[in-house]
């Protein structure tokens, strides 16, 4: 089982200018606590046993990087997490990616 803390302490560590981590449901609003830097909050999607999460992170560390690149970034952070996961998922966005999707409502 992987803690949620321990991914969020990880990724806190190898990305010095993470912003958020989020977690964005579509049926619900973006909570306030976004507006906050340094919010985090993972979905785990495994009903607490920490087997399937799914994080949404934003980063100033993943300018100029594709999507794929941003992806397998992540992955070796979390390699040893991920290795103990039956799912991962991750979607990758800078603050300005971020800000403009947040405005545009599209996130």
């Amino acid at each position: 089982m992987v803690a949620q803390s321990e991914l969020s302490s990880t990724l806190r560590a190898a990305l010095p200018k993470l912003a958020h981590l989020v977690r964005p449901l579509p049926t619900q609003p973006v909570p306030p606590s976004l507006n906050k830097p340094f919010t985090q909050e993972i979905q785990d999607q495994s009903s607490g046993c920490g087997e399937n999460y799914y994080v949404l992170i934003v980063s100033d560390d993943f300018e100029g990087l594709i999507t794929l690149k941003r992806h397998r970034l992540v992955n070796e952070i979390l390699k040893k997490q991920i290795a103990e996961m039956h799912a991962f998922s991750q979607r990758t966005l800078t603050v300005k990616q971020y800000e403009a999707m947040k405005k545009a409502g599209t996130l």
